[in-house]
């Protein structure tokens, strides 16, 4: 990793775990593995964002722990990269396997709880909006094949259009570590 530390993909220790190699990551790992419109890639860390303001939109007395760890949902990808979901079924359970000893190192790193079936519920609910607003508004799939993938839309999101401009990935990293920094998370 850029800070120097050196991270074991099989056996992650969370003090080998850092918010900026985190950011700087996931702020250069494209989702629909780059095949969206404007002039650059729509991140890993700008869907972790919107994601988190959806979950917010969609359960507005979700606390600080919750917030962090739907922000932190792919935090894994800054060291494995976004598979495509027909892909990673493909791949099967030992890119799981790996995805989910990042993810508990993750959040022991930063002392926060595993989500239980609620916290679960509501992460899938707003990453399933943030990838159907994608898809349609990014990655060129109509409302019907939208609608045939990933389900019916969720009402009221189209106020939340504005957040799938795709950025420059330093202007993305440093929105996602400011809004780490600004729930609390430590570096």
């Amino acid at each position: 990793m850029l800070s120097g530390r050196r991270l074991d993909l099989l056996a992650p220790a969370p003090g080998d775990i850092d918010l900026d190699d985190i950011a700087h990551g996931l702020a250069r790992v494209a989702r629909w593995n780059g095949q969206t419109r404007g002039p650059f890639i729509f991140s890993v860390a700008q869907h972790s964002l919107l994601v988190e303001a959806l979950a917010g939109h969609l359960a507005p007395d979700i606390d600080r722990n919750g917030r962090l760890v739907v922000l932190l949902h792919d935090a894994p990808e800054y060291v494995v990269g976004d598979l495509i979901s027909p892909f990673k079924a493909c791949v099967g359970d030992t890119y799981k396997a790996v995805e989910n000893r990042l993810f508990a190192a993750i959040l022991c790193r930063f002392a926060l709880p595993e989500p239980d079936a609620a916290a679960l519920a509501l992460l899938k609910r707003a990453d399933r909006a943030a990838a159907r607003l994608e898809a349609v508004l990014l990655a060129g799939f109509d409302e019907a094949e939208a609608m045939a993938v990933l389900g019916p839309a969720e009402a009221g999101l189209d106020a939340f259009a504005p957040w799938l401009r795709p950025r420059p990935s330093d202007e993305v990293e440093a929105a996602f570590v400011a809004r780490c920094r600004g729930l609390g998370l430590p570096g």
